[in-house]
C-alpha cells in the first residue's frame, strides 16, 4: 500500500512517477527500533547487578566490567566495516544480519545460567556479548539510512528520532529490570532468559517481515537522487573537514563519558552506601530525562535550526552536572541530591546526542548520513574504551568500607580520583568544542533552494536582475539554484524538452 506524498502525478509519455511512501515503512521502523532496544538491554544487563554476577560466578570486578567494555572494543575495528555493509549489502540485509547476531549472542550468554556444569561461564558471557557487539554497529547506523530511504521529507526527523531513542530506552529497561529481577545469585538465569525474548522477536520479525532494502518508488526527491559521495571518497572528505574532526573528537569524547557513566554507575554508588535499586533508579532517571531533553531540544532546533548553539549550550550544562556528580556522589546519605544530579546530567548531556548527529550531517554534507554519523560513533566508542580503562585503573581500595553495600567478595573501591578525571575530561571536550568549532549548515543551504527542475537550468548570476530577486534575498546574492550547485559541486544541465518549450511559447504569445 502506497501513500502519495504530495508530488506531481505521473507525467505524460511514461515519465517517472512522483515520490511515494509505503505503509510498510512503519514495519521496518518497528523492527529496527525493537532490535536497537534489545541490543541496548543486552549491553547493560550485567552492569546494574555487577556485584551479584561477580559473586555468583566467581568473577573479578575487571571481568564484569569487560562484559560492558567489549561493546566499545568490538565497535572500533568493525564500525567502518558496518558502514560498508550498509552501503553494499543494503539496509534489509544489514538489519537481518544484525538481528541474527543479536539473537545468537543472547542465547550464548544465557547458557551458563541453565548449565551450571560449565566450567568457564565468563567465556560464554564474553562470546555472547561479542556477538551482540557486532550487531550493535549495524543497529546504531541504520536509523539515518532508514529515514532517508523509506520516509518522506516531513517524516524523516520523526522516524530518525524513534529509531535512535529506542536505544537509550533499552538502556533504561536494563537499568530498571536487572535490579528488579536479580536479588540473589539464583535469580540470574531468569534475568538472562528474559532478555532473550525481545532479541528472538526482533530476529523473527526481521527475517519474515522485511522484504526489500528500498521501496519500489522513492519517498522523496532526495532519496531518488542522493548527493552522497562513495564510501572511500566520503571518508577522505570527512578526515579533511576540520570542523567535522573537532566535532567528532569532542562529541565522541562525550559519548565515551556517558558510556562509562552508565556502565560504572552501580559500582560507584554501592561503594558509598547506595543500593542496587537506587543505582538502577539513577540510571533510569538519567535516561528518562535524557529522552525528555532530546524531545524538547529537538523541537527547539527544528524551529530555529540553531544546531551549533544548542549543542554547545547543552554540553556546557552537562559538564557542570558531571562536576557536581563527581563531588556529591562521594557523600553518604545524599540520595535526593545524587538522583537530581543524574537527572540533570541526562537532560543536558544525553539530549544533545540527536542534535549533534544532525550537526555532524550538516557539517559533513554532501557526505552521506550513515558515514557522517557512523564515524562519530566509532570515535566515541574508541574514546569510551580509553576513558573506562583509565577510570577503573585509577581506583584504589576504600579506606573505610564499613558503609559499602557492594555484595562482591572484594573490598569496595574508592572512585574519587576517577570521578574527578571524568569531570575534567568532560569539561575539556566541551571547552574545545565551544572555542574552536564553527561550521556553516551546508545541507540546509543546499536544500533551502530545492533541487532544480529536470527541464530547467539555473540562470547565470549575471543574468539575474536584482530587481527580480525574491524579497528574502539581498541584491547581488547568489540565487538558490546557484547555492545548491555550489554546495554539491559542478553538475551538467539537462536540455529543455522541446514540446514543453513550444507549449509555453504559444501560451505566452
Amino acid at each position: 500500500m502506497a501513500e502519495p506524498t504530495g508530488a506531481a502525478p505521473e507525467a505524460a509519455g511514461g515519465a517517472p512517477r512522483g515520490p511515494r511512501a509505503y505503509a510498510r515503512r512503519w514495519v521496518f521502523l518497528l523492527v529496527v527500533s525493537l532490535l536497537s532496544c534489545s541490543n541496548a538491554t543486552l549491553w547493560l544487563s550485567f552492569a546494574p547487578v555487577a556485584d551479584v554476577i561477580g559473586q555468583h560466578f566467581l568473577l573479578s570486578v575487571a571481568q564484569v566490567d569487560w562484559l560492558s567494555l567489549i561493546y566499545l572494543v568490538v565497535s572500533i575495528p568493525f564500525g567502518i566495516l558496518a558502514i560498508w555493509v550498509l552501503d553494499s549489502v543494503g539496509l534489509r540485509g544489514a538489519t537481518v544480519l544484525g538481528a541474527w547476531l543479536n539473537f545468537a549472542g543472547s542465547m550464548l550468554r544465557a547458557l551458563p545460567g541453565v548449565a551450571p556444569w560449565i566450567l568457564n561461564p565468563f567465556a560464554f558471557f564474553m562470546g555472547g556479548q561479542s556477538l551482540c557487539a557486532l550487531a550493535q554497529n549495524l543497529v546504531i547506523f541504520s536509523p539515518a539510512k532508514l529515514a532517508a530511504l523509506w520516509f518522506p521529507e516531513h517524516q524523516r526527523a520523526t522516524a530518525n528520532m524513534i529509531a535512535t531513542m529506542s536505544n537509550p530506552l533499552g538502556i533504561l529497561v536494563a537499568s530498571v529490570l536487572s535490579p528488579a529481577l536479580v536479588k540473589k545469585g539464583e535469580d540470574i538465569p531468569l534475568m538472562l532468559g528474559v532478555y532473550t525474548i525481545p532479541a528472538g522477536l526482533a530476529c523473527l520479525l526481521a527475517t519474515v517481515c522485511l522484504w526489500e532494502s528500498v521501496p519500489p518508488t522513492p519517498p522523496s526527491v532526495g532519496a531518488a537522487s542522493s548527493t552522497s559521495e562513495n564510501f572511500l571518497q566520503g571518508l577522505k572528505l570527512l578526515l579533511r573537514n576540520k570542523a567535522y574532526v573537532i566535532l567528532a573528537v569532542c562529541f565522541g569524547g562525550g559519548i565515551g563519558v556517558f558510556s562509562s557513566f552508565s556502565a560504572l554507575l552501580e559500582q560507584i554508588l554501592c561503594a558509598n552506601g547506595y543500593s542496587n535499586e537506587f543505582s538502577g533508579l539513577c540510571g533510569a532517571l538519567f535516561i528518562v530525562f535524557g529522552i525528555l531533553g532530546a524531545l524538547v531540544l529537538g523541537l527547539y532546533v527544528d524551529r530555529t535550526k540553531r544546531f551549533t548553539e544548542a549543542t554547545k549550550m547543552g554540553l556546557c550544562l552537562a559538564s557542570m552536572a558531571c562536576v557536581a556528580f563527581a563531588l556529591v556522589s562521594r557523600l553518604q546519605g545524599q540520595a535526593l541530591a545524587v538522583a537530581a544530579i543524574c537527572s540533570l546530567f541526562g537532560f543536558f548531556g544525553f539530549s544533545v546526542a540527536p542534535v549533534a548527529m544532525e550537526l555532524a550531517v550538516e557539517c559533513a554534507f554532501p557526505v552521506g548520513e550513515g558515514a557522517a554519523a557512523g564515524l562519530v560513533f566509532v570515535l566515541g566508542q574508541a574514546e569510551g574504551v580509553l576513558i573506562m580503562v583509565l577510570l577503573t585503573a585509577l581506583t584504589t581500595r576504600s579506606a573505610d568500607p564499613s558503609f559499602s553495600t557492594c555484595q562482591h567478595g572484594e573490598d569496595p573501591l574508592d572512585w574519587t580520583v576517577s570521578l574527578l578525571l571524568m569531570a575534567s575530561l568532560c569539561t575539556l571536550f566541551t571547552c574545545v568544542l565551544v572555542l574552536f568549532f564553527h561550521t556553516p549548515y551546508r545541507r540546509l543551504q543546499a536544500e533551502s533552494a530545492g533541487p532544480p527542475l529536470p527541464w530547467t537550468c539555473a540562470p547565470e548570476p549575471s543574468a539575474t536582475s536584482p530587481a527580480l530577486a525574491p524579497a528574502h534575498e539581498a541584491p547581488g546574492s547568489a540565487p538558490p539554484a546557484q547555492r545548491l550547485q555550489e554546495a554539491l559541486g559542478p553538475a551538467s544541465c539537462l536540455q529543455e524538452p522541446q514540446g514543453l518549450t513550444e507549449t509555453v511559447t504559444r501560451g505566452v504569445s
